[in-house]
């Protein structure tokens, strides 16, 4: 049995009719006796009778008509306990995110959605090859993920939104001769030592391509992904990195330098499944990190690359 037979059968005892049952309904008699044939199959005992050109209920019949209005009150409240869930503008929306990212666009989520009303964050970072930030949207409302200008596209399982296209910029410590260039080529960088992340992490592809513009095999020396440690070992003279110019810390013994010749940008994009934005609150975290991600352009935009001023 199902909720739509149920309701035929309870509208029957309402109403005295199969006619009556489907004008109520809006579909033909043939319909409703079809349903209420399918319901009896269930049931053991009968469910309706003759009562001369008329179908009426048995007490089996009228005893599951009685169920069905409790069934339909159960089911109007399941359907209002979602319709309040959606709408709930304070719900707790779960967010994921890669380190830089993390430390980027959490606090000024933190600070944009204070006060009574706005959605509950739970906060999460994930450290993840690119391949598997798409499976993180299974765990979590939003996932804050990044990948290469020419990288393959998110699969079309997720729904994907750029929040930043953020340049990648060559660290470089404060005291290396490279440090005095407003510029650098691939061929000024090919011959250093590298510090890059694991295999499998986007920005180790961008080294390659650097490598093969000046057509020298990179000297990847260490294997870092968290851009803070990162940027510690570039100050203590452990090699050249590539660094964000927006989502990394600035460190007071860095500087970073643009690079001409090769494509080094990467996507900030935000990955949901679709369902997810059907939740009020969610749509304002997304709304809130379209914001976030304005601020962090433009604060950083203020500092411009190649100054002393810029750190990694």
């Amino acid at each position: 049995m199902d909720a739509r037979q149920l309701r035929i059968l309870r509208e029957l005892r309402e109403l005295g009719s199969v006619t009556a049952v489907a004008e109520a309904l809006l579909v033909t008699p043939s319909a409703v006796s079809q349903q209420l044939r399918l319901l009896q199959r269930s049931i053991p005992v009968p469910l309706t009778e003759r009562a001369g050109r008329r179908v009426v209920l048995t007490e089996a019949g009228q005893a599951l008509a009685d169920a069905a209005i409790e069934v339909e009150t159960a089911l109007a409240r399941a359907r209002n306990a979602v319709t309040d869930y959606v709408e709930q503008p304070d719900g707790v929306v779960s967010v994921a995110a890669f380190h830089s990212g993390a430390a980027t666009f959490f606090p000024l989520l933190l600070r944009g959605l204070t006060g009574p009303g706005r959605p509950r964050l739970a906060l999460a970072d994930e450290d993840v090859a690119q391949n598997q930030f798409p499976r993180l949207t299974r765990d979590y409302d939003l996932v804050l993920a990044h990948r290469l200008d020419h990288a393959p596209a998110w699969p079309r399982t997720v729904t994907a939104t750029t929040l930043l296209r953020e340049p990648l910029d060559i660290a470089v410590p404060i005291d290396h001769p490279l440090a005095a260039r407003r510029r650098l080529s691939p061929q000024d960088v090919a011959d250093q030592p590298w510090i890059t992340v694991h295999d499998g992490f986007p920005l180790l592809a961008t080294i390659e391509a650097i490598a093969t513009a000046a057509n020298r095999r990179p000297d990847i020396v260490h294997r870092v992904n968290e851009f803070s440690v990162v940027a510690e070992v570039v100050a203590a003279g452990g090699g050249l990195a590539l660094m964000p110019r927006w989502t990394a810390r600035p460190h007071p013994a860095v500087v970073l330098k643009p690079l001409s010749g090769v494509h080094t940008h990467r996507h900030i994009d935000v990955l949901h499944r679709p369902e997810r934005i059907a939740r009020n609150a969610v749509r304002t975290v997304l709304a809130e990190l379209h914001r976030a991600a304005t601020v962090i352009q433009t604060r950083d935009d203020e500092v411009q690359p190649g100054t002393d001023d810029h750190g990694a």
